[in-house]
């Protein structure tokens, strides 16, 4: 069982800037890929990025160019910087974490944490 915990979130202007951590109890050198999700209040949960246990990297085209997705394998963490962040980027930002174990593919999610945009 992988447990995640998220942080960094907060309240920032527009046009600000926040690096959210995602912190895995395992080494992420065990998992296939960590992805980043967010949901705003009453709207569906979206992708924002991910990055696989090689480093290859994929991002939403509403944060693409803003926000930078990368890894500490040695602290077991991966980060989310997030630039020239606007009010629509606000929500609940929780990681994500799918492993693959004897051919099945495990499911792991965080709690999340608040980023508030204000205008």
């Amino acid at each position: 069982q992988v447990q995640l915990v998220e942080s960094g979130g907060g309240l920032v202007q527009t046009g600000g800037s926040l690096r959210l951590s995602c912190a895995a109890s395992e080494s992420i050198s065990s998992i296939d890929t960590i992805s980043w999700y967010r949901q705003a209040p009453e709207k569906q949960r979206e992708f924002v990025a991910f990055i696989s246990r090689t480093g290859l990297q994929n991002y939403a085209n509403a944060v693409l160019g803003r926000f930078t997705i990368s890894k500490d394998v040695a602290k077991n963490t991966v980060f989310l910087q997030m630039s020239s962040l606007k009010p629509e980027d606000t929500g609940v930002y929780r990681c994500n974490a799918l492993q693959s174990r004897a051919g099945l593919v495990a499911d792991f999610w965080g709690q999340g944490t608040q980023v508030t945009v204000s205008s």
